[in-house]
């Protein structure tokens, strides 16, 4: 028969009638050799066993911090757009955002994992949220786009590739400036290693 023709309240039950029963306490207890409790009583109070629940990913306190910081960013990249737009010409409010992002984000590399205790905060609310808002990447591939379909392409490569390479050279100098600021970052020289 077609699933599709099939109610969806007979899939449900065929899915519940087909799943194996948790183990119960009694019957765990037994299979492993041990003795099932007497509790005075002529039968035995079962009680399902779970799994624990372990968790996975971010909680949503980290969540909050990565919107509140992703909202911070992109209010600052929109600020930055708004006060010097493109027009027809070459985007240097993009070009300068993504690349001071990438720039930042080589200094953040440097501060979160290196020199600064860890927080459990401050690595999603600064490098995912803040910068992660701060810079685009849609706008860029966009500003590419315009470029091109308005008879451009020239001018559309130089801003793809120097965009792509001024921000690779500003993690890089984000990272030493950051190395060299901290001197000699206090996890580095608990574990005696150097860069």
């Amino acid at each position: 028969m077609c699933e599709s023709l099939v109610p969806f309240s007979a899939r449900i039950k065929h899915v519940f009638e087909s799943a194996a029963p948790l183990p119960l306490v009694a019957d765990t207890a037994a299979d492993e050799g041990g003795r099932v409790p007497n509790t005075g009583a002529d039968t035995v109070a079962r009680e399902r066993v779970r799994p624990p629940h372990t968790r996975s990913g971010p909680g949503a306190a980290d969540l909050a911090a990565i919107a509140v910081g992703g909202g911070i960013g992109a209010l600052a990249r929109y600020l930055l757009s708004a006060a010097f737009p493109a027009g027809h010409g070459f985007p240097w409010a993009i070009f300068a955002v993504n690349v001071s992002g990438s720039f930042v984000l080589g200094l953040l590399m440097v501060y979160l994992l290196d020199v600064w205790p860890p927080r459990r905060f401050l690595r999603p609310f600064l490098a995912v949220g803040l910068v992660g808002g701060y810079t685009t990447f849609s706008t860029y591939a966009a500003g590419v786009m315009t470029l091109f379909t308005s008879g451009r392409p020239a001018l559309a490569n130089s801003y793809a590739l120097t965009s792509i390479l001024a921000a690779l050279v500003a993690v890089w100098c984000g990272r030493k400036a950051a190395r060299a600021a901290a001197a000699l970052p206090a996890r580095l020289r608990e574990r005696g290693g150097d860069e």
